[in-house]
């Protein structure tokens, strides 16, 4: 029977560094790392298309896949605006041996680890600190100073939840903190190759 991969969920507040790190995990092969598409409510935006960024629906298809029990974890992160991870997707790539990637927020992490315990791997990434965190969004230059605020209090609120994941990295420095990804990655799947 072929081996079934193992979910590895990475969390962080806006601004820490997750989807760079991700994108370089992606790159190693050997890892066999597949990224989970999320399903949401809202409109394409761009040149977004359905099944490549996101898995596009309703709101009121997205509130009956969730009374159905479609996803694993889901949020309404502001009215009719969902965003939510699919276990049929999930499950598929899991049986098909690949190690599931999901880039997800605290609670769904919960979530994810409460319906696959030992299979799933949480890994928060924090900031070094809050003033270099609204340092990088500052930097950034894409949000207002309001919207700046919220996501300082949102990363404030979402730092509580560290102690609960299986493993935490600061990125202070970036190729420090990939590293420690890749170290932490590679020992929970090869671990998962041997059991």
């Amino acid at each position: 029977m072929a081996r079934q991969g193992v979910i590895i969920v990475v969390s962080a507040p806006s601004g820490t560094g997750k989807s760079t790190i991700i994108n370089w995990l992606m790159g190693h092969g050997e890892l066999n790392l597949a990224f989970s598409i999320s399903c949401t409510s809202r409109k394409p935006r761009g040149t977004e298309r359905d099944g490549v960024e996101y898995f596009f629906v309703s709101p009121e298809e997205f509130r009956r896949r969730a009374e159905a029990g479609e996803f694993i974890e889901y949020e309404e992160v502001y009215r009719d605006r969902f965003y939510g991870t699919l276990k049929s997707q999930v499950d598929t790539m899991l049986a098909a041996g690949q190690n599931v990637v999901l880039d997800i927020d605290v609670k769904g992490a919960g979530n994810v680890k409460r319906a696959y315990g030992d299979r799933a791997l949480t890994l928060f990434i924090l900031p070094p600190s809050i003033e270099t965190l609204r340092r990088r969004l500052e930097a950034r230059a894409t949000d207002t100073p309001e919207v700046i605020d919220q996501r300082i209090a949102r990363a404030e609120f979402e730092m509580t939840f560290a102690p609960k994941f299986d493993c935490v990295v600061v990125n202070d420095r970036l190729e420090q903190a990939e590293e420690e990804a890749l170290r932490i990655v590679k020992a929970f799947v090869d671990g998962a190759r041997t059991a």
